[in-house]
């Protein structure tokens, strides 16, 4: 038998099993995602999945815990969809730049009530919670109260919480977890944050 068919027919039974393992899932849900860990993308890769469901029709919702104070390509990006995307920087800055907590408390409490709407508007398909998991770390937000109402969203709402630090409890009520890892990053040899790349 040559190279080409021992190929060919190992991914001949590569393919069956693949084929069978896609066959037997059958559930249909929304999903609660987490982003997490030291590593760089997280919020990245929450913006992906918001083009993705941009990219199919869906209406999406963004809410920015902590984050609002600087301005960013995506937000530039994504206003270019008007009504189909609704966008909410609520934060005032990371703590240390605000150094007030009752102000980021408020602040925190405030992108929370707007993230309650969003999951209660149907026409919205993928909400994504950027940096809920700082608010969550510095107790800014009640953990058990923020994980019941996502418990308790609507069956076909899907949910991405981003930010280093997530909560066990978060950790346990997702239905998929990413730890993002650091190995190697440009800030630490003194390149700053550049435009287009970090915001």
């Amino acid at each position: 038998m040559s190279d080409d068919d021992r190929h060919r027919e190992k991914m001949a039974k590569r393919k069956a099993v693949q084929d069978a393992e896609v066959a037997s899932k059958k559930i249909e849900k929304g999903l609660l995602v987490v982003h997490t860990g030291p590593g760089k993308g997280k919020t990245t890769a929450a913006l992906g999945l918001v083009l993705r469901m941009l990219g199919r029709g869906h209406r999406v919702g963004v809410v920015q815990f902590i984050k609002g104070a600087w301005d960013t390509g995506e937000a530039h990006a994504l206003q270019r969809f008007g009504d189909q995307i609704a966008w909410h920087a609520l934060g005032e800055g990371f703590t240390w730049e605000t150094q007030d907590k009752a102000r980021d408390i408020a602040a925190c409490r405030n992108a929370w009530e707007t993230a309650r709407a969003l999951m209660a508007d149907e026409s919205i398909r993928l909400l994504v919670l950027d940096e809920l998991n700082i608010a969550l770390r510095y107790d800014y937000l009640d953990l058990d109260t923020v994980v019941a109402d996502l418990r308790a969203r609507r069956p076909d709402l899907h949910v991405v919480v981003t930010g280093r630090n997530a909560k066990p409890a978060l950790i346990e009520a997702a239905d998929l977890v990413t730890e993002m890892g650091s190995v190697k990053h440009h800030f630490s040899a003194g390149v700053k944050a550049q435009e287009g790349i970090e915001f």
